[in-house]
């Protein structure tokens, strides 16, 4: 019990990094070692710098070089279900998790020519891009025919599926009360969607 005490509990590790993420949540920062050990319930500094170690260790948080805490990239990791969510009929309930998922990871393939957009308006709706959704986009110079393409057509930015026919490049929205876009002066390809983020509230 006193090795526990001093050292801390290992097994509830997970819900202390939880409550560490809460907090950078709201404050984009990691708190003190104080402000863990109040946070945490630990009154003593020896169990928060036990605690500190292992997320260290489990590559979780770091150090800085002002010998301040602050997340790593597997510390924004959430857990990955086990099984996928059937979207037609129920499957047999299963709480098992397997693996760890960073978001960044699973949408960005290059961070430094990578940006996000925030959707505006309903013209691609069908594609299943809605207004106030996150565009992850891509940038790149090139796009081929059927990708999600933020362009530049006749100075002004647009998100749109790229299109092509006898008269040339088009941009197509992807719901009907809206008409395809022709190019009067010049067509240039921004980047390419390369993912999609919407918030429910």
């Amino acid at each position: 019990m006193f090795c526990e005490w001093i050292m801390g509990n290992p097994n509830r590790d997970n819900e202390y990094l939880g409550k560490l993420q809460d907090y950078y949540a709201d404050y984009r920062s990691l708190p003190s070692y104080a402000v863990i050990g109040e946070m945490l319930g630990m009154a003593s500094k020896s169990a928060v710098s036990a605690l500190v170690k292992r997320l260290m260790l489990a590559g979780f948080i770091e150090m800085t070089p002002d010998k301040r805490l602050a997340p790593t990239k597997r510390f924004f990791e959430r857990e990955l279900a086990d099984f996928p969510v059937p979207a037609g009929l129920p499957a047999a309930a299963n709480d098992a998790m397997s693996e760890a998922l960073s978001i960044d990871d699973y949408l960005i393939n290059r961070p430094s020519a990578t940006i996000t957009i925030r959707v505006r308006g309903e013209s691609m709706i069908e594609a299943g891009i809605h207004d106030g959704d996150v565009a992850i986009v891509e940038k790149r110079p090139a796009a081929r025919v059927g990708d999600i393409v933020v362009a530049i057509i006749d100075g002004e930015y647009t998100l749109k599926e790229l299109g092509r026919d006898k008269q040339g490049f088009v941009l197509l929205p992807r719901n009907p009360e809206f008409s395809p876009i022709r190019p009067k002066e010049g067509l240039e390809i921004y980047g390419v969607l390369v993912g999609l983020v919407r918030k429910y509230r």
